[in-house]
C-alpha cells in the first residue's frame, strides 16, 4: 500500500501514471534507474529497484542503501538520484514534508492522525537525523496502516451485515486472513475486493490479490 500511497500524497504524474496503468512499479523504477527497456529488466535489477522503492519511503540513505544491496556508497548514490530524476514530484514532497515538519513538530497522515516528532529540535545530530526520516516516513506508513485499519472494519462489518458463517481471523501487515465456509468463498471474494479497494478514494487505484486453500500454508 505504501507505495500507492506515496504516489497519492507527492503527486508524481509519472507514479500515478505507472500505476494507473496496472504497470509492474518495481520493473519501471529499473528500467529508469539501470536505463535499460522495460522489457529486458532482470530480476536482480528488479529486486535492487524494490529495495530503492522501498528505501526511499523509509529514509534510507546511500550509505544504508549500499549495504542493503552490497554495492558500493557511489552506486547507491546514483540508484538514488536516478530515482528521484525519474520521480521528481517525490524528491519535492518529501524535502516539504521535512520542512513542514521541523516548523509544527509533527506530521499528519492524510486522516488526520498526528505523529509529533519531538526529535526535530533536539540537540542531538542522530536524534534530528532520526526525526527528518520519521517526517518522511510517517505520513506515508501512517496512511497505509490506516487504511488497512479502514479496510479490515468494512470487511468484518460486512460479513456480519450478510450474516455469513465465514469469520475474519487475522490481519498480518497488508493482509487479511478469513475462515471461510465452503458454500460462502465467492462472497466473501466479492466482499473482499469491495471493502478493501473500496477503504480510500485515492489518485491511484487499489488493488488486492486474493488467494485460497485448506490452510494457511496453501493460502499464500
Amino acid at each position: 500500500i505504501e507505495l500507492r500511497v506515496l504516489a497519492h500524497i507527492s503527486g508524481d504524474e509519472t507514479l500515478i501514471h505507472a500505476y494507473k496503468n496496472h504497470q509492474d512499479i518495481h520493473a519501471t523504477t529499473a528500467s529508469e534507474v539501470f536505463h535499460v527497456p522495460l522489457e529486458e529488466v532482470t530480476a536482480d535489477q528488479r529486486r535492487e529497484a524494490k529495495a530503492v522503492n522501498f528505501g526511499i519511503v523509509y529514509g534510507l540513505s546511500a550509505f544504508g542503501l549500499s549495504q542493503d544491496l552490497n554495492i558500493t556508497r557511489k552506486q547507491a548514490t546514483e540508484y538514488i538520484d536516478r530515482y528521484f530524476k525519474t520521480y521528481p514530484q517525490v524528491k519535492e514532497f518529501l524535502d516539504n514534508i521535512v520542512e513542514e515538519a521541523k516548523e509544527k513538530g509533527l506530521v499528519r497522515t492524510i486522516f488526520h492522525r498526528i505523529r509529533p516528532i519531538p526529535e526535530l529540535s533536539s540537540s542531538n545530530f542522530m536524534q534530528r537525523n532520526f526525526g527528518e526520516r520519521v517526517a518522511m516516513n510517517s505520513p506515508i506508513q501512517g496512511t497505509a496502516a490506516d487504511i488497512m485499519k479502514i479496510a479490515t472494519i468494512r470487511v468484518n462489518m460486512r460479513m456480519k451485515r450478510e450474516k455469513l458463517k465465514s469469520r475474519l481471523i487475522l490481519q498480518i501487515h497488508d493482509e487479511l486472513l478469513i475462515e471461510a465456509s465452503m458454500d460462502e468463498v465467492e462472497q466473501v471474494k466479492k466482499i473482499l475486493e469491495e471493502e478493501m479497494m473500496g477503504a480510500a478514494e485515492l489518485k491511484v487505484p487499489l488493488e488486492i490479490g486474493i488467494s485460497e486453500g485448506n490452510n494457511w500454508f496453501e493460502a499464500k
